[in-house]
């Protein structure tokens, strides 16, 4: 090759890897609008999630408003991506593996289980959590995509079979790409 070939050679060479580094760009991500249901009113529970793949899972991480202050709501992940019938229409726990109802992280729980969600003083859960339970892949059976994230009126009791007896859905939203 000629001297004066090899420096744009180079150069092309370079915008090619580095273009190719951009292709991997940020994790895959994944958001979930939270609406209230119509099963209490008033209802002004809203919220906004977002989800990151993680090397071995999923960061969940959002802020919930509309709380009374200082109150606990049970947080789950539900198995079908339907927020009808008052977030009813989301089926059960996501639990691919079947498991049984729990605190989040526990041994054998359910997939889709997560941590309460606890409001502050001014009625807002803000949370943060690498949940290894789940993903974000296409076609593996812990795929969250498409289901619906579900918002209950009452506190997780962690024992009460099969979904912790947290009350009615009051906040639902689809797990869609971003």
């Amino acid at each position: 090759m000629r001297p004066c070939l090899i420096a744009p050679a180079i150069a092309m060479a370079a915008a090619s890897l580095l273009a190719a580094c951009g292709t991997l760009g940020p994790k895959a991500g994944a958001t979930a609008e939270l609406t209230p249901t119509g099963a209490i009113t008033p209802n002004p529970t809203v919220g906004k999630v977002s989800f990151t793949a993680l090397e071995h899972g999923v960061r969940v991480k959002g802020e919930v408003r509309g709380f009374a202050p200082g109150t606990e709501h049970g947080f789950h992940i539900h198995e079908k991506g339907d927020c009808g019938d008052n977030g009813n229409a989301s089926g059960g726990h996501f639990n691919p593996a079947g498991g049984t109802h729990g605190k989040f992280a526990a041994p054998g729980s359910h997939a889709g289980e997560l941590p309460s969600l606890v409001a502050d003083a001014n009625g807002v859960a803000r949370f943060s959590v690498d949940v290894h339970t789940i993903s974000m892949t296409e076609g593996a059976a812990n795929n969250i995509i498409g289901r619906a994230l579900v918002v209950h009126r009452d506190r997780d009791d962690f024992t009460t079979q099969p979904a912790g007896n947290s009350g009615p859905r009051i906040a639902c939203g689809i797990i869609a790409r971003s």
